[in-house]
Parts: structure tokens; C-alpha cells; sequence
């Protein structure tokens, strides 16, 4: 699978399913994972500790893609990311991009979102 859009639609669909390992597959070994407001995570091995220990405690993710772009080989989305966990719902409006390499394989993930909005849920969860 070579197609970018190919490749982030199974990243995100892995992620929906909580399958970190399908997930981590799909990403190269030098991979970048940018959440905007926090620190970078390198690493494909350090991307599947992140994604583990957030998707651990939920019950489900769903990442409704609203809208996608194609440019070559990145792929740009905005979406609502939503983690169910057992007090309720977390969600909140997202832009991806993805830089795909020409092996199939993520090798930049950058999500921008308002931290605000994250740590004001997680708060009102309880997390």
C-alpha cells in the first residue's frame, strides 16, 4: 500500500479499532509525531508508548474525517477526534497532516488542536 490516502485512512482506522500495533506498522521507524502544543515524539517505538497509554483507559476513539486533501505525497484532514472513556466523551476538532513515504509508511504526523479544549474535558472527566 502506497497511496498516501490509502496509508492514513488504515493509520486512522487502526487507531479507531485500538489496534496500536496495526497502527505502528503504518509509520516509519524515524517517524515524527507532532501534537502542536506539546512536546514532538520520534520514533516509532516512542509513538507506540504515546498511543498505548492514551488509548489504553478508552472505550472507543472515532476520528470522523470531515474533510481530506491529496497533495502529492501529504495528506492533510480535519477531523473530530472523540476517546470514549467510562465517565464519557472527550472530543475535539483536529488538522492532520501526514507526510508519506514512497515505501508506504508515515514518517510525519503533525495534529493541530486548541490544548485548551483537550485539558478543560480531561478536567471534566476527572482524567
Amino acid at each position: 500500500m502506497t497511496d498516501p490516502a490509502e496509508v492514513v485512512t488504515a493509520f486512522i482506522t487502526a487507531v479507531e479499532a485500538k489496534d496500536v500495533g496495526a497502527a505502528v506498522e503504518l509509520l516509519a521507524d524515524d517517524v515524527r509525531y507532532e501534537n502542536v502544543p506539546m512536546s514532538p515524539i520520534v520514533g516509532k517505538e516512542a509513538v507506540r508508548a504515546a498511543l498505548d497509554a492514551f488509548l489504553e483507559p478508552t472505550l472507543r476513539v472515532e476520528w470522523p474525517i470531515t474533510r481530506q486533501i491529496i497533495d502529492g505525497n501529504v495528506v492533510i484532514n480535519e477531523r473530530r477526534d472523540r476517546f470514549e472513556f467510562a465517565n464519557g466523551w472527550l472530543e475535539m476538532p483536529v488538522v492532520g497532516i501526514f507526510e508519506v513515504t514512497e515505501q508506504g509508511t508515515i514518517s510525519l504526523w503533525r495534529d493541530y488542536f486548541d490544548l485548551a479544549t483537550y485539558t478543560d474535558q480531561r478536567a471534566a472527566l476527572g482524567l
